[in-house]
């Protein structure tokens, strides 16, 4: 049975992963030749890639999204708010602390501002920031809240505090909120939410709030940026990327090398979420032990896939990412820089491990009423315009993230007032989730690389903030998508 399941997910990945593989390996024999060595990891790291994101999903499956369900059940059933806030505090933190996707950015932070700005700060932050808009999101739920006045207020919020905070938080904040939401906080939450929703006697009511809940915990990470900008008024910081010129000889040493950093990494982010498991279990689950072995099973499934997975990522794609950023950038026609990075969006998020479990939730949740297919083509073209005007920002010095951003979620906020409201749910859900460990290595080093190379852009604040832009425009797209099913639903009399 498992063989089968297995099999299954290898056949996605293989669809996701390969098409970015293609673009560099074309890339390489034509625009941008790389040194062999780099190509070669790069090569294993697709291989890794395509292992690791199988078995991490199917780990996924059996253990992390049961035990988010489990949990979320457990909390509804005790019908104390006091016990929602204090459980989505704890596991809030604790599932964001666990996120692979902020240990990268937080890491690429610490690297680039020569640890100015802490990796460890940046985690802790954060993860207290997701802590209490969990939380809160969970007692909407509970209290019937609509999901789009939460969101209006939220980023009102937002907006003020941007107003106060330097160009550089700016960039980083909206960059956590879309790197928090990846791999592992996604399908943890998601579960979360139809455990607690779950339990409502009106199917509809359910079915809306099974989404969003991503999409207010992602909020937090944004609001304790900037809050942590203002209050320790840095000061002007500046960055800058040590690209490798002679990369080393070494192709299979440096997987070696990283194999016990990465696991013992990946470990200490998935304990907690184990112990969390056993209490419970101790505590109230009370599951078979056909069941509870079963979890257990994912969970050790959920680490392997995740090692292999950060290895290929980390090791094959990101220096690639870099190398090729910065070899597009330098050449005298910078359309290629604009063309090739809606190109790169447009595949990209088809090998985000997060967007799978979240498309399939929609399928499932709505029946099959909305296909995961055409959720994941908006949010491919999508993302593709999110990384062309990323590298449009990176090649005109006037034009600042801002420019983008407040617009944009303006739009996203005005639209939601009028979609159906499960569209706006799965659209802001989505905008997080479009944004995990692919872009924020692979499509954040090609933006770095290209910063370095561009003459008057600075690496600190328009190296960041691309997945920002990820995490925007499918807030738009899904919204546009939602105004079309809605069309269609009055055409169809429904």
């Amino acid at each position: 049975m498992y063989l089968s399941v297995i099999l299954a997910k290898l056949k996605e990945v293989l669809y996701t992963v390969l098409p970015i593989t293609v673009i560099v390996l074309i890339l390489n024999f034509t625009l941008t030749p790389l040194e062999i060595p780099l190509i070669l990891r790069f090569l294993i790291g697709a291989a890794l890639i395509i292992i690791g994101l199988t078995i991490f999903l199917f780990g996924v499956d059996i253990g992390i999204t049961p035990i988010g369900n489990f949990m979320g059940k457990t909390i509804a059933k005790t019908n104390k708010i006091w016990m929602v806030v204090i459980a989505g505090l704890i596991l809030g933190f604790f599932i964001s602390v666990a996120e692979p996707d902020l240990h990268i950015l937080a890491g690429q932070i610490d690297m680039v501002t020569s640890g100015v700005i802490s990796k460890i700060s940046i985690v802790v932050i954060v993860s207290v920031g997701i802590a209490v808009l969990l939380s809160s999101g969970l007692v909407r739920i509970v209290y019937n809240i609509p999901l789009y006045k939460v969101l209006t207020v939220l980023y009102g919020i937002i907006f003020i505090l941007a107003l106060f905070t330097s160009p550089v938080f700016l960039a980083i904040s909206f960059d956590a909120s879309g790197a928090t939401t990846g791999a592992l906080t996604v399908p943890f939450i998601l579960a979360l939410a139809i455990g607690v929703s779950g339990l409502k006697k009106d199917s509809k009511a359910s079915e809306k709030d099974s989404f969003g809940l991503v999409a207010i915990a992602s909020t937090g990470a944004i609001i304790s940026v900037m809050i942590m900008s203002i209050v320790s008024k840095p000061g002007i910081i500046t960055g800058s990327l040590e690209l490798e010129k002679s990369t080393t000889a070494s192709i299979i040493g440096p997987f070696f090398r990283e194999a016990p950093i990465v696991a013992g990494e990946v470990f200490l982010a998935l304990l907690p979420i184990l112990l969390l498991f056993l209490v419970f279990q101790k505590v109230s689950f009370k599951l078979s032990k056909k069941i509870f072995r079963k979890t257990l099973i994912g969970i050790v499934f959920t680490f392997i896939g995740l090692v292999l997975f950060l290895m290929g990522v980390n090791l094959g794609f990101m220096d690639v990412g870099n190398a090729v950023g910065h070899a597009l950038a330098s050449l005298d026609n910078k359309a290629y820089l604009v063309i090739i990075g809606f190109v790169l969006g447009l595949v990209t998020v088809l090998a985000e491990p997060a967007v799978y479990v979240l498309t399939h939730q929609i399928e499932d949740i709505t029946s099959g009423y909305v296909k995961r297919k055409i959720v994941l083509l908006t949010l491919s073209i999508g993302i593709g315009f999110a990384v062309a005007l990323s590298m449009i920002r990176i090649l005109i010095p006037g034009i600042q993230l801002w420019h983008y951003i407040l617009p944009g979620y303006i739009i996203a906020i005005a639209m939601s007032y009028f979609v159906p409201k499960l569209f706006v749910g799965i659209a802001f859900d989505a905008g997080g989730v479009a944004s995990g460990p692919m872009t924020a290595t692979f499509i954040l080093a090609f933006a770095q690389g290209a910063a370095e190379a561009i003459e008057g852009a600075n690496v600190l604040v328009d190296g960041f903030g691309m997945i920002a832009m990820v995490a925007l425009t499918p807030l738009i797209a899904l919204q546009i998508l939602g105004f079309i099913f809605k069309i269609k639903s009055k055409k169809e009399g429904v």
